[in-house]
């Protein structure tokens, strides 16, 4: 049995052997993939994973906006308050969801 799960128009669509199933997030709320990003300090220290956790700040990019999100579009990356956030597994992919406020910036 074959399982993908790929986005497309603000959806997420999932494919599971030959049935295929569409999610959209509902409301304010954003489906994000996180970047992992390396850190360079200005002295040149690159800082680890464990030490960018720290940082208050998340970059993603967005999967799947929801129906009431106007400003942000798929594909955007930003930066989003990462303490407002949850994860879920949709067809044993991580995804972070996030609510419009918690985003600081788009990029």
């Amino acid at each position: 049995m074959t399982n993908k799960t790929s986005h497309f128009g603000g959806r997420l669509t999932t494919i599971i052997g030959n049935k295929t199933n569409y999610m959209q997030p509902i409301g304010k709320y954003i489906v994000v993939k996180d970047i992992q990003e390396t850190v360079t300090t200005e002295s040149g220290l690159i800082l680890s994973g464990e030490d960018t956790n720290q940082l208050r700040y998340k970059r993603a990019v967005v999967i799947a906006p929801g129906t009431d999100v106007t400003v942000i579009s798929e594909d955007d990356e930003l930066y989003y308050d990462k303490a407002h956030s949850f994860t879920m597994l949709i067809d044993d992919v991580q995804y972070t969801i996030i609510s419009e406020r918690d985003v600081v910036v788009v990029i």
